[in-house]
């Protein structure tokens, strides 16, 4: 690994020079160029609770610390731009929360350069087609998603507005690459007519996956091991295409896209495996093609604002190896269907974006009574393609401002929230909360305020556990202080009130109220931010745009550094 290091900055020094040396021979002005960079720092002290599930992970029995860096630095000059990140994991906790993964290395390069109207990029290589249905690479540190294309795109320009790019690659794995191939291409565009008020902004496109021989050999042996025909199962290449369009016509705006894959392998935890004995087991490989609609209808005007949106999935999971789960491998990313919250509470339960049986709409409704006053209100409504309930909510957010000096918003959230399927906990019931918020600011001066949060959960009743569902009723609070432009502090206590189902159980049986508490300093200077939180933390869900994973609980302090250049 340093070797690949040496080498990769060896060349892009090179590349520097080499540029420097071609421009001072045809150019009297000189261009210094542009050197700018970020650093990202997470550690972590883990304190063992059994109480609360905080226990029996390396992190917890042994190591008691965990980090995790990635420094970015970037350069350009006469045209060409140059990355180079360095990512360091040290018993890190983001590649599996219940083990510890130790690591570092190059995690992304890249050079780029534009030649008229060719422009190439080689190396890590981050972008989507459309909305990201049939491809898209990107990065999510919070998750430890970073599936970025590692080869060659090659971009070309018809025209102002046209322009076609194709590229051919492998999926990064951390400091690895998966063995399948990723090769597409994609036309899009803008054209508006002289006279009207009317654009479009077309698109199409196509892309190819070929499964690498470890993978088809691990296939293999699964569909021999279910009795099955590999030769009519197994297939080297998959293809997926989607065409997508962007309408503006005034104050309106409506985005369609539909994508289409061909019959591909996929794990299908809906489908029923029948064993040799006779005996059934839910969940098997299959291969079946796969499609999705979405769209969006905005309609926006002067302190009134509306967003329809609707999308119907079906056995769209696509991966450079089949037989990867949860968050690797993913290939595509599927727009989310519903709101991204912001409040702890609300945040308790979110559905991650189903890929193999989804039909969902979303309306988002804004509306300004004058400039002191406005009201949002998010509805989402989510089954499965048979009509089984996945996810409902009704939010609602309204907020008045007082001069300068306060700011209160308040509000009501209502969830139903199928817990069997997106936690993967059989015959659990749907999880139906009801969640009042308060938010209130209030600023003494210009550089002085204080926010408050209070935030309460009730949960329905488990009727054949006699008890509330999940881990039951919470209590939220939040006082935040902060003293611009350096200085903020906060205090937090998540209480669970009434104990339900799952909550922590004491040694006569009885379910525990325990309090989850937080504390948190954040201190800036200039481009630096600097935190240090001590956290006890429930176990739950996190998400990132739509992209889920259950996470257990947590105890400890968490250090953070960001920094730019």
């Amino acid at each position: 690994m340093k070797t690949k290091i040496l080498y990769l900055l060896l060349f892009i020094l090179g590349s520097t020079s080499f540029v420097v040396a071609q421009d001072q021979g045809q150019n009297e002005e000189t261009d210094y160029g542009r050197f700018s960079g970020a650093l990202n720092l997470n550690a972590n002290v883990f304190l063992r609770d059994s109480l609360i599930g905080a226990f029996n992970i390396p992190q917890y029995d042994n190591e008691l610390f965990g980090a995790e860096a990635w420094l970015d630095l970037n350069y350009s000059q006469y045209g060409f731009d140059l990355g180079l990140r360095f990512d360091m994991f040290n018993n890190s906790n983001l590649r599996n929360p219940n083990a510890s993964f130790s690591a570092e290395g190059i995690g992304a390069w890249f050079v780029r350069k534009k030649i008229g109207k060719l422009g190439f990029t080689v190396g890590s290589i981050y972008d989507q087609i459309g909305t990201g249905i049939i491809f898209r690479s990107f990065e999510q540190r919070p998750l430890l998603i970073d599936n970025a294309l590692i080869g060659a795109m090659v971009t070309y320009d018809f025209s102002e507005n046209w322009q076609i790019k194709g590229f051919s690659g492998r999926q990064k794995n951390i400091f690895e690459v998966r063995t399948g191939i990723l090769k597409g291409v994609n036309l899009e565009g803008f054209y508006k007519p002289k006279e009207g008020k009317v654009s479009f902004a077309p698109g199409i496109g196509f892309v190819n996956r070929t499964l690498g021989e470890e993978t088809v050999e691990k296939l293999r042996g699964i569909f021999k091991g279910y009795g099955e025909d590999q030769r009519s199962k197994i297939q080297y290449n998959n293809y997926m295409g989607s065409v997508y369009n962007t309408l503006n016509a005034g104050k309106f705006v409506w985005y369609v896209e539909a994508a289409l894959k061909s019959s591909d392998i996929f794990f299908s935890p809906i489908d029923t495996l029948v064993a040799f004995d006779g005996t059934s087991v839910l969940g098997k490989y299959v291969k079946k093609p796969g499609n999705v609609i979405y769209t969006s209808l905005s309609y926006a005007t002067k302190g009134f604002g509306i967003t329809l949106e609707a999308k119907r999935t079906e056995n769209f999971n696509i991966r450079t190896d089949p037989t990867l789960t949860q968050i690797q491998g993913l290939v595509n990313f599927l727009p989310p269907m519903t709101r991204q919250n912001a409040y702890r509470l609300t945040t308790r339960y979110a559905p991650a974006t189903n890929d193999l049986s989804e039909q969902a709409l979303q309306a988002d409704i804004t509306y300004a009574f004058n400039r002191k006053t406005a009201l949002n209100v998010n509805i989402s409504h989510i089954t499965d393609l048979d009509g089984n309930p996945l996810y409902k909510e009704f939010y609602s957010e309204f907020s008045y401002k007082y001069k300068r000096d306060w700011l209160v918003k308040t509000g009501v959230q209502l969830q139903q929230y199928n817990q069997e399927v997106y936690e993967v906990k059989p015959e659990a019931p749907l999880v139906e909360t009801v969640v009042p918020y308060i938010d209130f600011l209030y600023k003494f001066n210009r550089k002085r305020s204080l926010r408050t949060e209070l935030q309460y959960m009730f949960t329905g009743d488990d009727v054949k556990a006699g008890t509330k569902q999940d881990y039951g009723d919470w209590f939220y609070a939040q006082l935040e202080y902060s003293m611009v432009p350096n200085w903020t502090f906060t205090i937090s206590d998540m209480y669970n009130i009434s104990p339900g189902k799952n909550s922590p159980t004491g040694e006569n049986g009885e379910k525990l109220a325990l309090h989850y508490p937080r504390l948190d300093v954040f201190y800036t200077h200039h481009s630096n931010r600097f935190s240090l939180s001590y956290v006890k933390q429930v176990e739950g869900i996190v998400c990132t745009g739509g992209i889920c994973r259950l996470e257990p609980a947590f105890s400890g302090f968490r250090f953070g550094l960001s920094s730019t250049f």
